[in-house]
């Protein structure tokens, strides 16, 4: 059941929209996707999964996100990662499994890195959906035409009709240029934890081959990876939100 109004946090003095319930640990951390927000099917369909299991639950808007402040131009990977660290920080407690969708396993990955050079050891897993570390180098910049090269040079941004909504996607050049300084799939990754990989074969936003790289970035004997052949980016038909509660399930058993 959702919350009705979020709590609010100060982030760098923009308001960020948080929603946390209490329970048993490994709680569960959502991180939505770029230009998601923290009411979309699978971040519900999770949070009435672990109000079920008695389990902690904690999600939130980046700014420029749903509830959130800030102009969504504005945001960049960094400043998505901070707001995410700042709510983790000041919500949780113990054990955490992170899951996080397309952009937000990207943030997760960071969020591994930056919380182990802090000391803090409390991530215990990694469920990634479709997920889109480093498509800002790996995936936008390899396909840009003349004119949005032109458009990022001149107005420091393009737009891109989007499947998902009547708004268009933008991607600014700050996004792009600040994405190089967070690649994560430049060499192994040690999340020192399991992962789990979601991926729709049917994905025509994020190609199969991008998760593939990131496998064979990451240990071979605590990655997981699971291909649904007629999944697409979104993975939020029935089947789907099986599979993600089925995935956090387990992950949860193996953290306990």
């Amino acid at each position: 059941m959702t919350a009705t109004t979020p709590t609010l946090l100060d982030v760098q003095g923009i308001s960020i929209a948080a929603r946390h319930a209490a329970g048993l640990t490994p709680g569960i951390v959502w991180l939505g996707g770029y230009k998601s927000d923290m009411l979309g099917t699978k971040a519900e369909a999770l949070a009435d999964w672990a109000a079920r299991e008695g389990r902690a639950f904690l999600r939130h808007d980046y700014s420029g996100h749903g509830e959130s402040g800030g102009a969504f131009a504005d945001g960049t990977i960094s400043r998505w990662l901070g707001e995410s660290l700042a709510v983790f920080r000041r919500f949780t407690k113990g054990k955490q499994i992170l899951v996080g969708s397309s952009m937000g396993a990207w943030i997760a990955l960071r969020m591994v890195q930056e919380l182990r050079k802090a000391g803090d050891s409390t991530i215990v897993g990694l469920v990634l959906l479709a997920p889109a570390p480093d498509f800002t180098t790996e995936l936008v910049e390899p396909t840009l035409t003349e004119a949005q090269k032109r458009d990022l040079k001149k107005k420091g941004f393009f737009e891109e009709p989007s499947d998902y909504s009547a708004e268009p996607y933008i991607y600014t050049r700050a996004l792009i240029e600040d994405g190089r300084n967070n690649r994560v799939m430049t060499g192994p990754i040690d999340t020192h934890c399991p992962v789990h990989i979601l991926q729709g074969l049917a994905d025509a936003d994020v190609p199969t081959s991008h998760a593939l790289k990131l496998v064979s970035l990451l240990p071979a004997d605590d990655v997981t990876l699971s291909l649904i052949p007629d999944g697409d980016h979104r993975l939020s038909r029935p089947q789907d939100l099986d599979m993600l509660l089925r995935a956090v399930g387990e992950m949860v058993q193996r953290a306990g």
